[in-house]
């Protein structure tokens, strides 16, 4: 682990997570593709898809790192939507052929805010047609894209925050932190449908995953222009930063060599996890500080901790 706490491998490639700015018409997949490039050849993933139109902060994977994608996509997000009151559309946004057509300068703003109050907590959403959910081991959009409907379940969501921003005529600016699974597009036709103008999702802007937010982002340029100046291995977060919310547990140099094998340990050391409920995932690192794997502690198997993933430069 070099100085700024981002890890590379024996050869020096790049390795940890880059927030990267999604510009609209990109697709999740064009980004991948594009850091792949950049990073001649290195393992990428990306952690939460955004729509093409969509744009913020997508979290783009490399290395090791691609192995903690799990950890990460529990993470909530903030966006800020804008609804297009009066308008509904067959893709729920604006990328869609208009449906129906209605003036929606009677919604009085008390209206508005009383129906937005209804909209946070825990909610029960279905899922788009168009969208990546899969019914029957194929993606919904390709059931819609052929003039199929679907039946499909409502699943829950939460809604932490929403809140209006601005209104300008029938465009409502809102700011939404929730729960990963949302659909902010379904969210905006739902809030129409309540007031009972219509409505879809305009422009989004993903703002913030979990810790990573948009102040921190780079576009797909910045990214090449840090590579060529020798400055991008600065902008990466270790995988040890990412996995901050693990419990974080040391071990001698006997259970690390252990741990580099993926064979299981036992209680590692003096109250570290007296208290944890059985089956819960830790950060094993050994005493210098490296993160070595992520394990799972079971208190119910004599405290003994099971290797999940190993993760340090030091395994083979």
């Amino acid at each position: 682990m070099d100085r700024a706490g981002i890890t590379t491998d024996q050869e020096g490639v790049l390795e940890g997570v880059l927030i990267v700015q999604k510009e609209a018409g990109w697709t999740s997949h064009d980004v991948v593709a594009k850091v792949r490039s950049l990073l001649r050849g290195s393992k990428v993933g990306h952690a939460g898809t955004l729509d093409p139109s969509a744009t913020g902060v997508l979290p783009i994977l490399v290395g090791r790192a691609t192995r903690i994608a799990e950890y990460l996509i529990n993470w909530d997000k903030e966006y800020r939507a804008v609804l297009r009151l009066g308008e509904t559309t067959d893709t729920q946004d604006a990328t869609g052929q208009v449906l129906t057509k209605v003036d929606p300068c009677e919604v009085p703003e008390d209206v508005l805010q009383a129906v937005i109050t209804r909209f946070r907590g825990i909610q029960q959403q279905l899922p788009p047609m168009y969208s990546a959910v899969k019914i029957g081991g194929q993606p919904l959009y390709k059931a819609a894209r052929a003039g199929r409907t679907v039946e499909r379940e409502e699943r829950s969501i939460a809604i932490h925050q929403l809140e209006i921003v601005a209104v300008h005529g029938r465009d409502v600016i809102l700011r939404i932190v929730c729960s990963k699974g949302t659909y902010i597009r379904t969210l905006c036709v739902d809030i129409g449908q309540v007031l009972g103008v219509g409505g879809h999702l305009l422009a989004l802007e993903r703002r913030r995953v979990g810790p990573l937010s948009i102040e921190q982002a780079m576009t797909i340029d910045q990214v090449a222009g840090h590579l060529t100046m020798g400055t991008l291995r600065e902008r990466f977060i270790s995988l040890d930063q990412l996995l901050f919310q693990l419990p974080a547990v040391v071990v001698n140099a006997e259970q690390a060599q252990r741990v580099l094998h993926g064979s299981p340990i036992f209680p590692v050391g003096v109250g570290q996890l007296a208290s944890s409920p059985a089956a819960v995932p830790v950060r094993l690192k050994n005493e210098a500080g490296q993160l070595l794997a992520i394990g799972t502690h079971d208190t119910g198997r004599a405290g003994s901790i099971r290797i999940r993933k190993v993760l340090s430069l030091l395994s083979h």
